[in-house]
């Protein structure tokens, strides 16, 4: 073959590479290749919830009676035998907690408090609130990957987990409208996490504070879009890369922040980073091609080049 035309089929060849390497890739491309195609009950970053819940009264600022948990959750040094949840998006330990009117964090306050979602909210109407501990079974097997992931070398195994749920709830006066988020209590000997996980947040201009905060704020953390007008953006964002989970270990006395430090590392099976908007290591809402679609795709051109050359 005359060399010019191999010059010019090798330099097209390398363009189609770049293009392929430069494209924008979505999760409706790759939709036949997905490893589970049986729909979820339990959307986005959800644990399971519903069938074999404790669901709690229909009443605006209401709360659940008090809830003795089958072991203690250490929270940044108290070990608490008990919790409340509060209707309003909140856990407390201590008392019920009808607050519907959110203060910032830190708020030097005399409580301890979490609270993945603090607004005014009213399940009279439509939505569920329910809650629900677990002592084995696959939760707690979710939980202990979950953990290791966002906290590597920590060797933590996972013996109890309380998850409660929003579910639908709806905004005070504003009947119909939906939010759906929830809280998991985490615990394994000595340590004890927390995860805060978002899935549809309608708008409002309430205000809203989603974080934590601890007796004198020695320990606190307020998730970005608290206290933004019309902010939805906790079903997209996160601390620990998957879109709508932020992650936080409680069981620490030391710190007076516990802002999380770094986002872990990409793991094995996971060579390029995955950006908060990502579904997995492949599909992604985001743009550009992941590590294994773009590693076949080079592979590809590779080998058609070598038979070319051949």
């Amino acid at each position: 073959m005359d060399k010019e035309l191999v010059t010019m089929r090798n330099q097209i060849m390398l363009f189609v590479l770049f293009l392929l390497m430069t494209s924008k890739v979505t999760t409706a491309d790759f939709a036949t290749t997905s490893t589970t195609d049986v729909p979820s009950t339990t959307p986005g970053p959800l644990y399971p919830f519903g069938a074999g819940d404790t669901v709690s009264s229909r009443s605006d600022d209401g709360s659940s009676p008090p809830i003795t948990l089958e072991q203690p959750f250490v929270y940044f040094g108290k070990p608490y035998q008990q919790i409340y949840v509060n209707h309003n998006g909140h856990l407390t330990f201590n008392e019920a907690f009808a607050s519907y009117k959110p203060y910032r964090f830190p708020a030097f306050s005399s409580r301890d408090l979490i609270a993945p979602f603090w607004t005014d909210l009213d399940n009279r109407w439509n939505g569920t609130i329910s809650y629900r501990q677990y002592s084995s079974g696959s939760v707690l097997q979710q939980a202990t990957q979950d953990i290791n992931q966002y906290f590597p070398n920590l060797g933590f195994s996972v013996n109890w987990v309380f998850v409660a749920t929003w579910d639908k709830v709806a905004y005070y006066n504003n009947f119909g409208t939906e939010i759906t988020f929830q809280v998991v209590l985490i615990a394994g000997g000595q340590s004890s996490f927390i995860l805060m996980n978002y899935g549809e947040i309608a708008p409002t201009t309430q205000d809203i504070q989603a974080g934590y905060d601890t007796v004198s704020s020695i320990h606190y953390f307020s998730i970005p879009g608290s206290f933004q007008s019309n902010d939805t953006t906790f079903s997209n964002t996160s601390n620990v890369n998957v879109a709508g989970r932020w992650a936080f270990q409680t069981n620490a006395t030391t710190s007076t922040t516990d802002v999380p430090s770094t986002t872990p590392a990409p793991t094995s099976d996971e060579p390029f980073a995955v950006d908060d908007f990502c579904i997995d290591s492949i599909f992604c809402k985001g743009q550009g091609l992941t590590g294994s679609v773009y590693m076949l795709s080079t592979l590809l051109i590779l080998v058609f080049l070598t038979i070319l050359n051949n």
